[in-house]
């Protein structure tokens, strides 16, 4: 009967196809070639991840290229916790470079007549009742396997497609402006590092000045800092009157402090490992706003924390600014090779002391102010949306469980 929710298995309406086991002596960690998707591009709790991807530069079967807007599921889970298995993402619409479909990933494929949303499908398949199923019927111990059979065994009630159609608008809604967010603050990010680059790398506003020409989008004050000429140092031309110096000069940087899972209390304090925020706790350990690098794992990715945090000893924390905008260190490390310092270790990481030794080419206190005045609304607006993302974040994962279940209605 019209308006009814339908209670079914998945098997009725879907099949999982599985993926292709690509020649290992193709797969690159860098382009050129096609993106190989991996379990790694999957987001916690859904979505997909344009980061860290793989690429296959041999000759690809045309049913393992996947097309904008496909469906697929993580099969394979390499964490501890499973983090990704059974989630669903979406392909994105690419910039001239496929997709492929790899062995532990599976294709969502809708059945013929099964009159069912790929949007509504997409949030059937993030739901905990779902990933419930989906980790109680997993196999393996280190490495966390699922298969189509037991994610087609799943059952659910399914509203109308009508309704489908209306609740996958309303969280795609939600997900598509935190998207924008995200696409917002890259630009952002970009600009403020070109402007890093402009300045304090390529010197643009200094040659401005020694041609004759005055500094592209600079305030007259702010152009005032600049000299108009070069001097030679042991590191080529640098501006008149700065000096060579070396990061210590600049900052000084700590080994993170140990802080295990299992001592946590939960409270308002972010705690930072090596890949950004990993949890909360009760307690501060450092006084934001902070500056802190990755000393494992992510090793080079270095991120700004506006409040007080927990560094943990999988970091490197900036704990003496030595008088310096905190921003315009964030903006130092950034361009760091932190490549150069890694120790050859079974387990590499970077050398604190080593980096220290990092030359520099240390611009006046004034300009060095100066340029985090400059990018500071552009972090704060920066800020702004990645609060706005959280807040629409929440306000989805409180309505996909109950929009899905039917206790709420797209209507009320």
């Amino acid at each position: 009967m019209a308006g009814e929710w339908v209670e079914t298995s998945l098997a009725a309406v879907m099949d999982v196809k599985h993926g292709f086991a690509f020649p290992g002596e193709n797969i690159r960690e860098e382009l050129p070639g096609d993106i190989l998707l991996t379990p790694g591009n999957f987001a916690i709790g859904g979505g997909f991840k344009g980061d860290r991807f793989k690429y296959f530069d041999g000759e690809a079967p045309t049913d393992y290229v996947l097309s904008e807007g496909d469906l697929i599921v993580s099969m394979t889970d390499l964490s501890k916790q499973a983090d990704t298995l059974g989630y669903p993402a979406l392909v994105p619409k690419s910039a001239g470079t496929r997709f492929l479909h790899n062995q532990r990933l599976g294709k969502v494929l809708i059945k013929d007549k099964a009159e069912l949303d790929r949007g509504y499908l997409y949030y059937l398949l993030c739901t905990a009742d779902y990933r419930h199923e989906v980790l109680a019927s997993a196999t393996g111990t280190t490495v966390k396997h699922t298969s189509p059979s037991r994610i087609l065994a799943y059952k659910a009630s399914i509203p109308p497609l009508a309704e489908q159609k209306a609740i996958a608008a309303v969280l795609g809604g939600l997900d598509d402006k935190i998207e924008l967010n995200r696409r917002m603050n890259a630009t952002l990010e970009a600009i403020a590092r070109a402007l890093f680059q402009s300045w304090f790398v390529d010197f643009d506003p200094v040659r401005a000045k020694l041609d004759g020409r005055e500094p592209f989008g600079l305030d007259s004050d702010t152009a005032a800092l600049f000299p108009h000429s070069f001097q030679v140092s042991e590191v080529g031309h640098i501006p008149q009157g700065w000096r060579l110096g070396r990061l210590s000069d600049l900052c000084n940087l700590k080994r993170g402090h140990d802080l295990p899972a299992s001592n946590r209390t939960p409270g308002p304090i972010p705690v930072i490992s090596s890949s950004g925020i990993s949890g909360s706790h009760s307690e501060t350990h450092i006084r934001g706003p902070g500056v802190v690098t990755g000393r494992y794992g992510t090793i080079g990715k270095v991120f700004y924390v506006e409040t007080d945090y927990w560094p943990l000893n999988t970091t490197l924390y900036v704990d003496d600014v030595k008088g310096n905008p905190p921003r315009f260190i964030f903006h130092v490390l950034g361009e760091v090779n932190f490549q150069n310092y890694i120790d050859k270790a079974a387990v590499p990481g970077v050398n604190r002391n080593h980096l220290h030794a990092e030359p520099m080419v240390l611009p006046p206190m004034e300009l060095r102010q100066a340029f985090a005045n400059t990018v500071s609304p552009l972090w704060a607006l920066h800020t702004a949306n990645e609060m706005e993302s959280c807040n629409l974040a929440n306000l989805r994962d409180t309505l996909l469980p109950k929009l899905l279940s039917g206790e709420l209605h797209i209507n009320e």
